[in-house]
């Protein structure tokens, strides 16, 4: 536990942890204090780690249950907990939290580095909690009042002919089981107490109001959590993992690789079902994700 040290990276997100083997099991005190430690900085990340996919999923373990891959993407064969982040699979260039279009979203993820490109490919990893304190009052004010739909059926703002045939079944993979579910803008952290924005790519209305004025007031909130200041673009290394919490950041995976072979490994962590600032919990309108993921306590 006194070898541990932590480094922060950015002012608002991001720290490097030095002194842990993340390949053995933690004791009790090292957990906790990696826990504090991704309360604090949102995101941690560790270098020169000798982790397979078993060692990674028995890392995530030690923060709660796992979740599988994916509700509608395949797993590493063999791994069902394992999500290859491919690029042959597709591009995550867009601003999201993984999975909110499920009723309780995983609570944390790990991202471990398996091909990196010789130049490009960062990941960009924003504090949607920065955010919400950079709000001026009235509009920190108006968010709390509001609920937003998720979903995974959601404006891809690619027009269907520009796709081609294997783009189209990856996203009808991807919409094979279609989820809406209603979470509230300002969620309230369960363990810091902390309000951040909940909102991302999935995140397609707010409750109540027709889709372009939903539009232009997620585009203004998303304004503040995709501000340069809240966010650290991080730049791969090989045998690295990421963790980051999914309660309270957005992320990005950057395109700008001229596509050449990039690949991450993901494992989530299960989560709790999101509260709003008046302890009212979201609720689900379609798509039952208990084959994916346990609810945390």
């Amino acid at each position: 536990m006194s070898d541990i040290e932590i480094q922060k990276v950015t002012a608002h997100i991001g720290a490097r942890v030095l002194g842990v083997d993340i390949s053995k099991p933690l004791d009790d005190i090292t957990g906790a204090a990696l826990r504090t430690a991704l309360n604090e900085h949102k995101a941690l990340v560790f270098d020169d780690v000798d982790l397979d996919d078993e060692g990674q999923q028995a890392f995530a373990r030690h923060f709660g249950d796992l979740t599988t891959a994916h509700p509608t993407v395949p797993a590493v064969d063999g791994a069902p907990n394992v999500l290859p982040v491919d690029s042959e699979r597709g591009r995550a260039n867009h601003w999201h939290t993984d999975v909110t279009f499920v009723l309780n979203p995983p609570q944390a993820s790990t991202l471990r580095s398996i091909t990196v490109p010789p130049y490009g490919g960062e990941t960009l990893i924003a504090n949607s909690a920065a955010a919400y304190r950079d709000l001026p009052e009235p509009l920190r004010a108006f968010a709390d009042t509001l609920w937003a739909e998720h979903t995974n059926d959601y404006d891809y703002a690619v027009p269907d002919e520009s796709i081609d045939e294997e783009q189209a079944a990856q996203r009808a993979q991807f919409t094979s089981i279609k989820f809406r579910t209603v979470h509230p803008v300002v969620r309230v952290h369960p363990l810091t107490g902390e309000r951040g924005l909940f909102i991302g790519g999935f995140a397609q209305r707010i409750a109540g109001l027709s889709v372009g004025e939903s539009r232009k007031i997620l585009d203004l909130l998303q304004a503040y959590v995709t501000r340069p200041e809240n966010v650290l673009r991080w730049r791969w290394s090989p045998n690295q993992l990421v963790l980051f919490d999914n309660r309270i950041t957005q992320h990005y995976a950057i395109d700008n690789y001229d596509g050449l072979p990039r690949r991450l490994h993901r494992v989530t962590v299960a989560g709790d079902v999101p509260v709003g600032i008046e302890g009212k919990e979201s609720h689900s309108i379609t798509g039952d994700a208990s084959h994916y993921t346990s609810v945390a306590a």
